[in-house]
C-alpha cells in the first residue's frame, strides 16, 4: 500500500503499527475489503473547523460511540486518502471536505463487529458555514469543542484529535 511505503510515522508506536499493516497486507492480497474476515483497511477522516476550534463527531448506529467519520474501502476508492473523504462527505453530508495533510494522522487497530479495522485515519478541515447533515449509519451527528469532544469519544478519537491539534 503506497501510502503506507513512505509515510513517516510520527512516533515509534505509530511506526511499529505501519510495519504491522504492511506485514497483514502481504500476507493478505484481499486485505484492503470488507469480505477479509480477519481483519481489513479502512480509512476515517476527523472532520474539524479550526477557525472555530471545534470537532464534528458522529454517534455511530451499531456501536453507539461518538466516532470520526470513516468506512471501508470500495472497488472505486484509488486511495485510501480518497476513501477517508468520501466517508467523510457520505456520513457528515459536507461537501467540499480537504485533507489537513496528504498524508495519514495516525493508525489506529480496533476490532468491530464485523472483524479486525486496521484504519488509516486522515484530518479534513470542514468548508466555512458547512451545515452537517445527519446519516443512516448515525444515530446523532454534532459539533464539539475540542475539549468537549474528547471528554465524548474514546481514547483512538481523542489521539487523532491530539495529533491533528498539533499539526494545526
Amino acid at each position: 500500500m503506497g501510502v503506507l511505503d513512505t509515510w513517516q510515522a510520527p512516533d515509534a508506536g505509530q511506526d511499529a503499527l505501519r510495519e504491522e499493516y504492511l506485514a497483514y497486507l502481504a500476507a493478505h492480497p484481499d486485505g484492503m475489503w470488507k469480505p477479509c474476515a480477519t481483519g481489513h483497511i479502512t480509512a476515517g477522516a476527523l472532520v474539524i473547523d479550526p477557525p472555530r476550534e471545534r470537532v464534528l463527531l458522529t454517534l455511530h448506529a451499531k456501536l453507539k460511540m461518538w466516532l470520526q467519520m470513516g468506512g471501508h474501502c470500495e472497488p472505486e476508492d484509488t486511495t485510501v486518502a480518497g476513501t477517508a473523504l468520501r466517508e467523510g462527505v457520505e456520513e457528515s453530508g459536507i461537501e467540499g471536505l480537504r485533507l489537513l495533510v496528504p498524508h495519514p494522522v495516525q493508525l489506529d487497530r480496533h476490532l468491530t463487529p464485523c472483524a479486525w479495522h486496521l484504519d488509516v485515519q486522515y484530518a479534513a478541515v470542514a468548508p466555512e458555514g458547512a451545515a452537517p447533515v445527519i446519516s443512516d449509519e448515525s444515530l446523532d451527528l454534532r459539533w464539539f469543542g475540542y475539549d468537549e469532544a474528547a471528554e465524548k469519544a474514546d481514547g483512538s478519537v481523542r489521539s487523532l484529535l491530539a495529533r491533528t491539534r498539533a499539526l494545526l
